[in-house]
């Protein structure tokens, strides 16, 4: 029981920094309408991106390096969407597959990275909390201030003209080129501005765990839309700042899934399924919710049925 507040602690870094790939998500998938099939990908890419940096000696210009390799890579997805004619998925995949070999290369021909005596931000973070209170929660309140940053970030961008812009090309775009919008742009803007996110979620992790392999970003789309759903089922609904913080709360949930799995000595290679399974749960249950007073009808009306049929 003893370990149970630490398994908790450990779920809710894990969880803020995953939430920044649930907000990239947030942003693609359900303001733009967009399944962007890169992420794993683009993932890897800004931890790999991030650690070279880092082990250059420039932790905290890490950031914006890996930043910047996310919008390269957002950038890519949506020219062959946009400018291509290529679907969505099929565009998202073919960069996540492109994306490995830059990685390895990014990796100067590695498969891993090890960081273990490398200054990060994590690292620079502890220095500046030491001899306060809050020494022992340094990695929490690096990925909280990040997670926060990011939700401040769309909360503002969201209500700006070219915000609305992005929202309406994913409801309608139709309706954005009769207004005179290029949704070519807004759509562009859109995968960037996310991918960036994503690749910030990538940086953060490897200097967390203060190692970097080339399968990092192995199923990180699934993860992002679990929690994502997870979120819309707390805060769904209301301001886009509300709606951020229930996808951030999302990924924070599925964390602790993930533990309470491994306190129960669940294998490692269960863990994919488990992720498999709680999408399902997620997308399937408000259709059965939905389908409930149908299912009380027909329950209801075959009990008349047999009612009618005793007399």
């Amino acid at each position: 029981m003893g370990n149970i507040p630490g398994l908790i602690q450990t779920a809710a870094e894990l969880g803020l920094i995953g939430g920044l790939t649930v907000l990239a998500l947030f942003l693609s998938y359900s303001m733009l309408n967009v399944c962007d099939l890169s992420t794993d990908g683009c993932f890897t890419l800004g931890a790999t991106v991030g650690a070279v940096v880092a082990l250059a000696g420039h932790p905290w210009l890490s950031i914006p390096a890996a930043m910047a390799a996310g919008v390269a890579s957002g950038f890519v997805t949506a020219l062959l969407q946009t400018r291509m004619g290529i679907d969505s998925l099929l565009a998202g995949i073919i960069v996540n597959t492109g994306l490995y070999s830059v990685n390895i290369a990014v990796m100067g021909n590695a498969s891993l990275l090890n960081m273990n005596k490398t200054v990060t931000v994590f690292t620079k973070m502890k220095a500046l909390l030491a001899g306060t209170f809050l020494s022992g929660q340094y990695k929490l309140l690096t990925a909280l201030i990040a997670a926060a940053a990011v939700i401040a970030f769309l909360t503002l961008f969201l209500r700006t003209r070219l915000g609305l812009a992005i929202r309406a090309t994913g409801n309608n775009p139709d309706m954005v080129r009769s207004s005179s919008i290029d949704p070519v742009f807004t759509t562009t803007v859109g995968l960037c501005v996310s991918n960036s996110f994503t690749a910030l979620s990538g940086c953060l992790l490897a200097q967390s765990q203060k190692s970097v392999s080339i399968d990092l970003g192995s199923g990180m789309v699934t993860i992002a839309l679990a929690s994502l759903l997870i979120g819309r089922t707390f805060l769904g609904r209301g301001p886009i700042a509300l709606r951020a913080v229930g996808a951030v709360l999302g990924s924070i949930v599925f964390r602790l899934v993930y533990a309470a799995a491994l306190r129960f000595h669940m294998p490692a290679y269960m863990l994919k399924l488990i992720s498999s399974v709680i999408v399902i749960i997620a997308i399937a249950g408000p259709y059965f919710r939905r389908q409930i007073p149908v299912y009380r009808r027909i329950a209801k009306a075959r009990r008349a049925e047999k009612g009618g049929a005793g007399c």
